[in-house]
């Protein structure tokens, strides 16, 4: 017993740094991207990060060569103006050529700045106007309640997009629906273009609202890879109810001059900084191999 316990921590620790180096891979990617193309969103892709390198290198269950494939596991990216994070994550997934990077927000490149399911596998729907991605996702989670296909949904969503009519209607759906494999994520960082979230729209108490609407919550830091882990890779039954992950996260996390700045929601850095976030991240690197020394 001792030793197949000894055998589940060791595979554990490996799932871990697994996700720690793609995440790590994602954060500098997304930059250079967004620096090339002069445009993007890197606050909200730097918060989002780990959680899509949770999701797709620890959790989620699909085959990037066949990304239609029936049995695979849903994701959807409701907050789709964070294209950095989704298409690194997808890149490195093996959807598309991590080479086609570098194309990001050109003249004819299927990397939009907003995902559009038509040009790239991987990509289960088209989302940019904020509000929709949830609404999809109950759907999607709706049909496989009616198959027993046996597959996860998950979704991702800002913060300030909870001030839509259309997620609540969506949530109040999945609570009555008792859609046990869904999995709703808020990148909780607490910022939207221009202000915070408290003071635009207040959101709290808001894990009690998703528990009025049926739902079973968790709260963790959003940046914290055995939280993520322990909140979202869990069966779809015999769940009774969807679960909504409020991940507390950073905007602009892991470069300082970028930190919980709402200006930083949309832009790019000029050279200097760019030179000085490169610096930064690299720093998270290092500080990761310390700790697992």
């Amino acid at each position: 017993m001792k030793a197949l316990d000894a055998r589940r921590e060791n595979e554990g620790a490996g799932r871990i740094e697994r996700i720690r180096e793609r995440a790590n891979w994602m954060r500098r990617r997304s930059l250079q991207m967004i620096y090339e193309a002069g445009q993007g969103h890197p606050g909200g892709d730097l918060s989002a990060t780990d959680v899509l390198a949770t999701l797709y290198f620890g959790v989620m269950r699909y085959d990037a060569s066949a990304p239609a494939a029936p049995d695979r596991d849903r994701f959807v990216m409701s907050k789709g103006h964070c294209t950095g994070a989704l298409y690194t994550a997808l890149a490195g997934a093996g959807f598309f050529p991590e080479s086609e990077l570098s194309t990001y927000l050109r003249p004819n490149s299927r990397l939009n700045g907003h995902p559009n399911r038509t040009y790239l596998p991987g990509v289960e729907t088209n989302t940019g106007p904020l509000g929709h991605g949830l609404p999809v996702a109950v759907g999607i989670a709706i049909a496989e309640q009616i198959d027993r296909s046996g597959h996860r949904t998950f979704v991702l969503t800002g913060d300030g997009e909870l001030q839509e009519g259309s997620m609540w209607e969506a949530a109040m759906l999945a609570g009555h629906r008792q859609l046990g494999n869904l999995t709703a994520i808020v990148d909780r960082n607490r910022l939207q273009q221009g202000a915070r979230t408290e003071d635009t729209n207040a959101l709290e108490p808001l894990a009690d609202k998703w528990r009025a609407f049926g739902w079973e919550v968790v709260e963790i830091d959003g940046h914290d890879y055995v939280q993520l882990l322990s909140a979202l890779d869990r069966p779809a039954s015999p769940r009774v109810a969807p679960r909504c992950v409020i991940a507390n996260t950073i905007k602009g996390y892991g470069v300082s001059y970028m930190h919980d700045q709402a200006g930083w929601h949309h832009g790019a850095p000029n050279a200097a900084q760019y030179a000085q976030a490169l610096a930064e991240l690299a720093g998270i690197e290092e500080a990761g191999v310390e700790d697992q020394a």
